[in-house]
């Protein structure tokens, strides 16, 4: 999209009734907002929460329809704006491609979104890595704290996917070049401190919070980064990186992004700020969470809603009929190809969502996301079933049309948000054990049968009782593929059982999290990565990062 068909950011900070002064500018196209005129005004705003069920690999379109949602909205005349996360340059770089939504329902500018942005991801990084650097300063000097190698939990990170730092050995060279040690890196998008300042509603809590953060284990004690004395530091880089992002769609209508991506390895929620900012500035919020409900959605009612005291109004589940197919049994690469014996069985997977959802109080609606492939036959059978189930339901395609290939969902949202009432509650209290929660996630959630842990995250679980961290919240990662912990039991799986091999502890975040299966936080790149379809002329124009 040509910048000439974008306004600049001034114009559309006016629709949220915010002015030049009230925002710090990034160029003609991009903004903060600043924590003192975010908090200026009350919530006053719906929240709808936009939700998926397991995508297939090439995702589901879930940024794309909360865009086309918001522009739609905006359409009929509702003041709405999209409080979106942040892309990461790993997906970018790698399997997915750009992460601003798609077709008519963008966020712009998307290649400078895409990449850089206001450098939030890069402050994150830099924080996390200093940290990383006065850990190994204190191996070399011992003058502080006289650490243990072998009990320092904090690694690197880097918002690249690859593989091989996964796991690695530092401090190489000679007694001058440190304290040789095993250790590895996860991408940005998993890091703590990307945690922390999602979830911090303001400097003082972030600050806080960066203090609580555990970077190792000495006898039956923790060692935190207040014991370190480093969370000055770190908060002086995420001062501006705390702000959140102001930017417009296609169709020149708000966006607030802010946060971090990756459910399946992450929380997966963008940040509490620029939900209330949203909550503050306008009269309906969209927001998303990463992949399905069993990801991002259990992940923003049980860790960010309680956090930020937030009761969404209503959610939004994104479905493809593809993703139907997908899950009824229909092989990748087939699942354009209509066939409604897949299509009924991979409703299995769609139902479980819906039963999650309500599981926890709120009202529903479906978006089926419409592509080019999709028959009539298909839509109507899909339209039929849901309505004869009572669930509310509306095809889209904001991808071909923009906000007019949403209003018919957009009609819907408004009136069940006239209609309904949200009883929104948590799956689980604090006060619950670690094991209770992880037990109630995986069987309510999930539907597994049980949890099984392997010995190193039994030992973490023993020391984090001695601790006495069981108020801490649960943040699973998870295969986005599957109900289950392995990619391959599609649908609706049973009697399974969730191998937690170990826990990492994000205490400043306020949670823990348990690696199912075989996840790992630093993902690789596939075999014919997006960064070969990059290209950049002699004007410096990008193109291939969609």
């Amino acid at each position: 999209m040509m910048s000439q068909d974008l306004k600049p950011i001034t114009e559309i900070a006016t629709q949220i009734g915010l002015s030049r002064s009230d925002i710090v500018q990034y160029g003609t196209f991009k903004a903060k907002i600043p924590l003192d005129i975010v908090y200026q005004q009350p919530r006053r705003a719906k929240l709808v929460l936009v939700t998926s069920i397991n995508p297939t690999p090439a995702g589901e379109g879930k940024t794309t329809m909360s865009v086309g949602l918001s522009q739609a909205l905006h359409r009929i005349g509702v003041n709405a704006t999209a409080v979106l996360r942040e892309p990461s340059m790993g997906p970018t770089f790698g399997m997915k491609g750009g992460a601003t939504g798609g077709g008519a329902s963008r966020v712009e500018p998307s290649t400078a979104i895409n990449l850089h942005f206001t450098g939030d991801f890069h402050a994150i990084t830099a924080a996390h890595n200093l940290l990383a650097a006065l850990i190994d300063n204190e191996l070399f000097h011992g003058s502080r704290l006289h650490l243990d190698p072998k009990r320092v939990l904090w690694k690197r990170v880097l918002d690249v996917n690859d593989r091989a730092l996964r796991h690695i050995i530092v401090g190489l060279g000679g007694p001058g070049q440190g304290v040789v040690r095993e250790t590895g890196f996860d991408i940005t998008a998993a890091s703590e401190v990307m945690a922390v300042l999602t979830l911090a509603r303001d400097l003082p809590d972030l600050k806080t919070r960066l203090s609580k953060m555990v970077i190792a284990s000495q006898g039956h004690d923790m060692i935190t980064v207040a014991d370190l004395g480093a969370e000055d530091a770190l908060t002086a880089i995420l001062d501006e990186a705390m702000m959140p992002n102001l930017v417009q769609t296609r169709e020149q209508t708000p966006v607030i992004m802010h946060g971090g991506p990756f459910a399946n390895i992450a929380h997966g929620c963008n940040s509490i700020v620029a939900t209330e900012a949203g909550l503050r500035l306008s009269d309906v919020v969209i927001t998303e969470a990463g992949f399905g409900a069993d990801l991002g959605a259990e992940k923003f009612l049980d860790i960010k809603a309680p956090e930020a005291n937030l009761a969404p109004d209503l959610a939004v589940v994104v479905v493809t009929l593809r993703a139907l197919r997908y899950h009824g049994g229909q092989s990748l690469r087939e699942i354009n190809r209509p066939n409604l014996d897949a299509l009924h069985s991979g409703m299995a997977n769609l139902n479980k969502h819906l039963e999650n959802l309500r599981r926890f109080g709120l009202p529903i609606v479906v978006a089926i996301n419409q592509f080019p492939a999709d028959t009539e036959e298909e839509i109507e059978w899909l339209l039929k079933e849901l309505a004869d189930h009572g669930v509310p339901a509306a095809l889209a395609d904001v991808f071909g049309q923009g906000g007019f290939g949403g209003e018919r969902l957009a009609h819907l949202v408004m009136q069940q948000l006239d209609e309904t009432s949200s009883h929104y509650a948590p799956l689980y209290e604090k006060t619950e054990s670690l094991e209770q929660k992880i037990e109630k996630i995986v069987t309510s959630i999930y539907g597994g049968s049980g949890v099984d842990y392997a010995p190193a995250a039994l030992k973490t679980l023993a020391r984090l009782h001695t601790w006495g961290e069981d108020a801490l919240r649960v943040c699973i990662a998870k295969t986005q593929y599957s109900l289950s912990d392995n990619p391959k039991l599609l649908g609706r799986p049973e009697g399974f059982r969730v191998t937690i091999r170990d826990i990492d502890i994000a205490r400043g975040a306020g949670y823990i999290v348990p690696l199912a299966g075989d996840m790992i936080r630093m993902p690789g790149l596939p075999k014919d990565p997006a960064a070969y379809r990059v290209h950049v002329d002699d004007d410096g124009m990008v193109t291939g990062i969609e």
